[in-house]
């Protein structure tokens, strides 16, 4: 036979084509290709599903409050841990019905009075302001107090029925009971899908994550019930009306801290001033008083106990989280924000080591 190889004018190439997967450059850049789609999708997926990922996340806040009330119990009565978080959950559900049954008309009429009243101090407001020229005229006074007061009338809407918001919450209270009846058994399947050698620092940064959370949760719950009290009370003694109702609200959003406390503040101060000058005056009182007890008193000293989250950074992002995420995201925005900075410290405590381990054989 005849060699046709001899007759080729030119030289065949070996090297494996960029269209060949057993070319490492090629295969390198699809790593790198697959990494960068990976996240986009991931990021893709989470702004897709970020309401039922609050929901979840929700859920473990809730898990939380009910795990440090079990744990707490578990101090003075030695039972098994189901019969402890039955306990706890009877005795939140005893209050909150007995709350309602006690309060509920009553708050169900202040509620539509505070309505009302807020509505009437804005046009109030928004009139006055008109006269000195500094607000439009009359005729778009209406139209500026629906877009200015709609905030307001959705805070009395979600803290006095919540009904816009009932499927949530329901999923909310059904996903903390689970992961609260059984904890170990979530993080184990947590762990079961992270590799083996990460494991044992996964259990570790969950195990301060928790630990974190609940300390928050009990701080943020004791500053709840003692700012609302003491408003409710106060403005009790001091006349003006609705003290029952903007108690519960000023507790209610004391879950938020800066913001809620401005919030709570101006439907005070609103009320106050419906029933007086007099009245308006000592409802401004009440609240710097309440506000400073709080802020010097009440904070320092929970937060000696709790994580400690600089003001500044804790109102970021709670205007990221409400910006991004709406009212949900707010209320749960120094929750992420205590976890993300206890996984940053975990980050940092390893990197330390690390060098630490790197560094010895050298010295």
């Amino acid at each position: 036979m005849t060699d046709h190889a001899a007759d080729v004018p030119f030289e065949i190439s070996s090297e494996p084509g960029p269209n060949e997967m057993r070319d490492p450059m090629v295969r390198k850049e699809m790593k790198k290709a697959a990494v960068w789609l990976g996240m986009a999708g991931a990021i893709a997926l989470v702004v897709l599903l970020i309401q039922p990922l609050l929901i979840i996340f929700g859920g473990l806040v809730f898990a939380a409050m009910l795990d440090g009330g079990v744990r707490l119990l578990g101090k003075v009565l030695p039972i098994p841990r189901i019969w402890r978080l039955v306990i706890v959950v009877l005795l939140v559900v005893v209050f909150v019905i007995g709350t309602a049954y006690l309060t509920g008309v009553q708050v169900a009429a202040q509620f539509e009075q505070l309505r009302a009243t807020l509505m009437a101090q804005a046009m109030r407001l928004m009139a006055w302001l008109s006269s000195l020229g500094v607000m439009p005229g009359q005729s778009d006074i209406n139209s500026m107090i629906q877009q200015a007061l709609g905030s307001f009338g959705k805070i009395t809407s979600y803290v006095g029925t919540a009904l816009g918001a009932l499927t949530s919450l329901v999923m909310i209270l059904v996903i903390g009971l689970f992961i609260a009846m059984e904890p170990r058994l979530y993080e184990a399947g947590l762990q079961w899908m992270l590799p083996t050698d990460s494991r044992r620092e996964f259990a570790i940064t969950i195990e301060r994550m928790s630990k974190t959370l609940r300390s928050l949760l009990a701080g943020r719950l004791l500053g709840m019930a003692l700012e609302g009290v003491m408003t409710g009370v106060a403005l009790m003694f001091a006349g003006v009306p609705m003290a029952l109702v903007l108690g519960i609200i000023t507790g209610t959003l004391a879950f938020i801290p800066n913001i809620g406390a401005i919030v709570s503040g101006l439907m005070m101060i609103a009320v106050g001033f419906s029933a007086g000058v007099h009245t308006g005056v000592l409802a401004i009182i009440i609240y710097c008083v309440i506000q400073t007890f709080d802020g010097y008193v009440v904070i320092p000293m929970v937060a000696r106990k709790t994580v400690d989250l600089p003001p500044a950074l804790t109102l970021s992002a709670q205007i990221l989280t409400g910006t991004l995420f709406g009212v949900m995201g707010l209320a749960l925005a120094d929750p992420m924000t205590a976890m993300i900075k206890v996984a940053l410290e975990r980050n940092s405590e390893r990197a330390a080591k690390r060098d630490a381990s790197d560094a010895a054989p050298a010295a």
